[in-house]
């Protein structure tokens, strides 16, 4: 399918990209992240559980290769028999068995390219499993220090709304201030009050949600003191060109490598129409004595056997019009796969850019915020202005000072989603990923 030659919006990508850590995470400049990060890739239930899946293509690989082999099976026995009024009829016996079928036609080797190509996808899929994982532990930590940013702007707000209360009703018992502007800012202040409990409850929600990415457990979980949203970095992500999506992105690849099993699934439903040829050896010993080889007969027999299916309803044909039919479905699926792919690169790149500049625009909105609200505190206890002026001042420098925290909390998370759209980490010119899929 035809790829873009780069990208609408972001970095320039005339060339390639810089190799970027398979750690993406510590370029944020977070100690927690990384001891986060650490902690849930060896505690979490859903990688552990990707791993086992890995093992159990890895032992279907093996049980498809074992047919490539020879079969021995071994028997012994022994009897005796006797029948009133006349003698005991005794034996003792032991065979061995081998039998081989020919793969002529290459139906058992399609097969084990088959569930090479599905053991292969599987452990790209646990290295998909491991960049969402890292990818949700990052959103979620910045969500927790961006929650905690907004409880804190929204106490510092309280606290200006109970000062400029306390200037009111200090006016009001000098006959300054009517009961009015006493009820007023009483509302302001209850408001802010009734605004911390969501953000408070958001906040502790959040805690329990990384607990469980981490595989600890909720209660009693705490995580992210001592660190601000502020004090984290947010890097810069160069997304290289788009046709390198194809060898970075381990879900794409996988999507890939099913599609190479469902190939070797249509030569093996055709190899099924084709005769089958085997071949067999038998040898034995026995004798008329019981639990006793002794003075025995030996013999040993050699076979090769043609076998073709004369009639069966057209079922072998079906077969492999199923496996084409599901071959088809995989074509479609990874090619909607890469143009999802694009989609969320091109998003992503979008969505830092924006990110970027909203956080250099609100910076200033919160500068003048602030300057508005101490002139209007001053004029109104110098009597300028009035009350609603204070209002409306505190208002808005609460309101910039939120955006703020959460258009910094949005500029990391797109940070992270570009790293995770991009495959994780990466080497610089590399046509394969650092993970081996096979």
């Amino acid at each position: 399918m035809p790829l873009p030659a780069a990208w609408a919006a972001g970095e320039s990508t005339s060339a390639a990209s810089a190799s970027v850590s398979q750690e993406w995470w510590r370029a944020f400049g977070s100690a927690q992240l990384q001891a986060l990060v650490g902690e849930a890739l060896d505690g979490s239930s859903d990688l552990r559980t990707a791993a086992e899946r890995v093992r159990q293509a890895d032992i279907a690989l093996q049980s498809a290769g074992a047919a490539q082999l020879p079969g021995v099976s071994a028997s012994a026995g022994s009897s005796g028999n006797r029948r009133e009024g006349a003698s005991t009829a005794k034996s003792t016996s032991l065979s061995l068995n081998v039998s081989y079928e020919v793969d002529l036609w290459g139906r058992i080797a399609a097969d084990v390219d088959s569930a090479r190509a599905q053991a292969a996808a599987t452990r790209l899929d646990l290295e998909t499993a491991r960049i969402t994982l890292t990818a949700s532990v990052a959103t979620t930590y910045f969500q927790l220090l961006a929650q905690r940013e907004r409880v804190e702007i929204a106490r510092n707000n309280l606290a200006i709304a109970e000062r400029v209360l306390s200037v009111v009703q200090s006016r009001a018992r000098n006959g300054v201030a009517t009961p009015l502007e006493v009820s007023q800012q009483t509302t302001t202040v209850l408001q802010q009050r009734t605004a911390l409990v969501p953000l408070e409850e958001q906040q502790r929600q959040t805690v329990t949600a990384l607990a469980l990415l981490l595989g600890r457990q909720p209660i009693g979980f705490n995580a992210g003191e001592g660190e601000a949203l502020l004090q984290m970095q947010a890097p810069s992500v160069t997304p290289g060109l788009p046709s390198e999506l194809l060898v970075r992105r381990p879900d794409l690849q996988a999507a890939e490598t099913r599609l190479a099993g469902a190939d070797a699934n249509v030569a093996a439903a055709r190899a099924a129409l084709l005769p089958s040829f085997s071949l067999s050896a038998a040898g034995g010993v026995g004798s008329a004595a019981l639990l006793s080889l002794a003075g025995g007969t030996g013999s040993v027999s050699l076979a090769a056997s043609l076998a073709q299916t004369l009639f069966d309803g057209g079922r072998k044909d079906l077969q492999i019009d199923l496996a084409r039919s599901q071959r088809q479905v995989l074509i479609e699926n990874y090619a909607s796969a890469v143009r999802q792919a694009l989609k969320e690169v091109q998003d992503g790149l979008g969505n830092a850019d924006t990110a970027r500049r909203q956080e250099v625009t609100q910076s200033e909105v919160i500068a003048q915020a602030q300057r508005s609200l101490d002139l209007s505190e001053r004029r109104y206890r110098e009597g300028v202005d009035t009350l609603l002026t204070v209002l409306e001042a505190q208002r808005t420098l609460f309101t910039a000072q939120d955006s703020l925290a959460q258009i910094r909390q949005s500029r990391l998370t797109s940070a992270v989603d570009l790293y995770r759209v991009l495959g994780g980490g990466w080497s610089a010119g590399a046509d394969v990923p650092q993970t081996d899929p096979v």
